[in-house]
């Protein structure tokens, strides 16, 4: 999602090109556009934490057994046929209009939250956001390409808003999906470092580009898959009407719909690590 910027009449055109072109690259993001850095599915994380805990129990470590325990209340995503809805860049307007939807269809997604002009422009918002069993995630403080960056701008991009959410909710962010996908060896490192995993996705409806909500709907639809992750933009207009189709449409499929953290148990998110589909 490009960051929402403020101009004058005159420059908007050309801010909605530049903003255009910076949404273009999310489809690059996804690849990497060369950039190197370690990615795990979440049903190998999965797989992995169950290794792990029957080697553990062979060997008598009881520690290492009771790890691979789910969460109380928690979804089982060996036996269910998982998908993780999220939505990137709120708070914003609609987001009421959202969390409503969510509470109807009794649906836990996980959010990754903007800092500029979205979280300090609503608080209130990000409290209700972190409700219900919902996941707050961390979308950099003003949507910067983390790529770009030296490393101490990326721990201030990440630890502003890690420190806003906690100051509102009592909750520090231990999940983050980078800008445009755009993530490296370099942004890993410092993720490590502040204790932040990485999650990319593998369904989009590139909803920056359309206000057509069944055009949304019919994109989602087409890439679902189990295990996958759906990335969705609440602050445009034609995405929030789209949601209680997609959540229909998929549950009818059989799909169940986890948080991310839901979808990688009994594993946890591990510092630094790239989850991506």
């Amino acid at each position: 999602m490009p960051h929402a910027i403020s101009v004058p009449r005159r420059g908007r055109r050309r801010a909605a090109l530049v903003a255009g072109i910076a949404a273009a690259g999310l489809g690059l993001g996804i690849s990497g556009c060369g950039a190197t850095y370690d990615a795990q599915s979440p049903h190998d994380a999965r797989e992995n934490a169950y290794k792990a805990a029957a080697k553990a129990a062979k060997d008598g470590d009881t520690d290492g057994k009771a790890a691979a325990a789910l969460p109380a209340g928690a979804v089982d995503c060996r036996k269910a046929k998982c998908i993780a809805l999220t939505f990137d860049a709120g708070p914003s307007n609609n987001t009421p209009a959202l969390l409503k939807v969510l509470d109807e269809k009794k649906v836990r997604v996980t959010f990754f939250l903007l800092g500029h002009n979205h979280v300090d422009k609503y608080p209130e918002l990000v409290k209700q956001m972190g409700q219900n069993g919902n996941v707050l995630g961390n979308h950099t403080w003003t949507h910067r390409r983390l790529t770009d960056l030296k490393p101490a701008e990326i721990r201030t991009e990440l630890n502003h808003l890690d420190d806003e959410v906690e100051k509102l909710t009592g909750k520090r962010p231990t999940l983050m999906r980078p800008p445009q996908g755009r993530t490296d060896e370099k942004v890993s490192k410092v993720c490590k470092e502040l204790g932040i995993a990485q999650v990319l996705w593998s369904d989009t409806a590139s909803d920056y580009a359309t206000t057509d909500s069944a055009l949304i709907k019919k994109r989602i639809l087409k890439d679902a898959s189990r295990d996958g992750i759906i990335i969705l933009h609440d602050l445009y207009k034609g995405t929030v009407p789209a949601v209680p189709g997609i959540i229909d449409a998929l549950r009818a499929q059989g799909y169940t719909f986890v948080t991310v953290p839901e979808l990688l148990a009994p594993a946890t998110p591990e510092p630094g690590k790239v989850y991506r589909p």
